[in-house]
Parts: structure tokens; C-alpha cells; sequence
């Protein structure tokens, strides 16, 4: 039986993303809206995985893609980031939607540092020598779950790569303000309690996948 899942679009000339509106970091991007839809029903095996580890029924059997809502996109679009905070994004959240988004988070971030603890140091390098290795990707994964933590209005030191106690403060005061109930309004950076799921969720992923693509065939695990 196939399922149906609502996404919402941003496009712009250049790229455009599709993004699942209720599995944070099931969003993916394609050169055209056409492509973005194809790349994120391509994901969806993969993503399914991460659902199922966070303890969320996912559908087995095929999933349809279906268009929501659309937005035009802006020059983070086009850079590569899902930037558009959508109306599905403004829905309120109560306590067992928060619980939910919170599951799918953590287990984004543990997906990431399951293929981190598995990988090479030096990963396959992309058609141009393109590409950082795996602790540069830590690095830089880290670091932008410190801005994310920012942008949802939180104030908490910078953690250190290495230092796991920082690392999981970090992600702690980042659950407890998805969990919380909302009324959809946003938080300091316009972002909702909605998109910032997405958004962390994404981008721990995004780089989870590209480090289990690049270890392999050449450097498999």
C-alpha cells in the first residue's frame, strides 16, 4: 500500500528543495522542483531508517509524494539549505508533537555519529577534489548546531569537538525547547519550533549521508 507524503516546495531558478512537512531532515534538493520531488522519494529508505530508530511507524510499502505548498526560495536556497519556513512550519505543536520532533532530532543526530564512529578519516573526495574528510565534517556539524541553538534563542557556551558532556548539553537545552509545547509563533532567528526541527534534523543527515556516500565502495567502513 502506498503511502502519501505532504511536502512543502521553495525553488528557485537554480535549485529547489522539497521537505516532508511532518519527518524532520526528510528534505532533499534538485536542480529543478521536478528533481527535488524525485530526490526526496529516493530518500526515503534511508530516511525511514532514521524513523523507525527514533521508534516512528514508517511506511514499508512505497510512498507517493505529494505537493502541499510552494514558496519561492531565496540565495540560501540556492546555496544548498532549506531556508524557507513554510505554513505547514507554523502549525502549533503540543506536548506529544514535541516528543515526536524531539525523537526524530536525537535520532538524526545519532545516525550522524553512528557513520562518524564508522568512518575513515579520509573520505572519497567528489569529481573536483571536492569535499571535507570525516573530522572536518564533525567540525563543521557542530558548530552550526551551536548557530541553530542561537537561532531558536537559546544562550549556551560553544561546545568543544571531543568533549562529549558539552556536545550533549548542547543537544539536551536544543530537545527541551523542541518538546515544549507552541502556538507556531517564532523563535528569535523567525524560526518556529517546527523549522528548527527540520532544520537540525536536515542538516545532521544531509552530512550523514554524504559521509556513508563517500566512505565507500573505495574507503568502505
Amino acid at each position: 500500500m502506498t503511502t502519501r507524503i505532504a511536502v512543502s516546495v521553495e525553488e528557485t531558478p537554480k535549485r529547489s528543495f522539497a521537505t516532508a512537512i511532518d519527518w524532520p531532515g526528510w528534505s532533499r534538493s534538485g536542480k529543478t522542483v521536478a528533481a527535488a520531488l524525485e530526490a526526496v522519494a529516493a530518500y526515503a529508505g534511508r530516511y525511514g531508517a532514521i524513523a523507525r530508530a527514533a521508534g516512528e511507524p514508517f511506511p514499508a510499502d512505497g510512498v507517493e509524494i505529494e505537493v502541499y505548498e510552494t514558496h519561492p526560495g531565496d540565495s540560501g536556497t540556492e546555496f544548498g539549505v532549506p531556508m524557507r519556513v513554510s505554513e505547514a512550519d507554523r502549525r502549533p505543536t503540543s506536548v506529544a508533537d514535541g516528543e515526536r520532533l524531539a525523537r526524530l532530532v536525537a535520532a538524526a543526530w545519532a545516525g550522524l555519529d553512528e557513520l562518524v564512529a564508522a568512518a575513515p578519516e579520509a573520505l572519497r573526495k567528489g569529481p573536483r577534489g571536492g569535499g571535507r574528510d570525516t573530522s572536518k565534517i564533525v567540525d563543521h556539524a557542530l558548530a552550526a548546531d551551536h548557530g541553530y541553538a542561537q537561532a531558536m534563542g537559546l544562550k549556551i557556551p560553544a561546545p568543544t569537538v571531543g568533549d562529549q558532556d558539552s556536545i550533549h548539553a548542547l543537544r539536551v537545552a536544543m530537545l527541551e525547547l523542541i518538546r515544549r509545547p507552541s502556538d507556531g509563533s517564532t523563535l528569535k532567528a523567525r524560526w518556529t519550533i517546527r523549522y528548527a526541527a527540520h532544520r537540525v534534523a536536515w542538516h545532521s543527515l544531509d552530512h550523514a549521508w554524504e559521509i556513508e556516500d563517500r566512505r565507500g565502495p573505495e574507503n568502505p567502513a
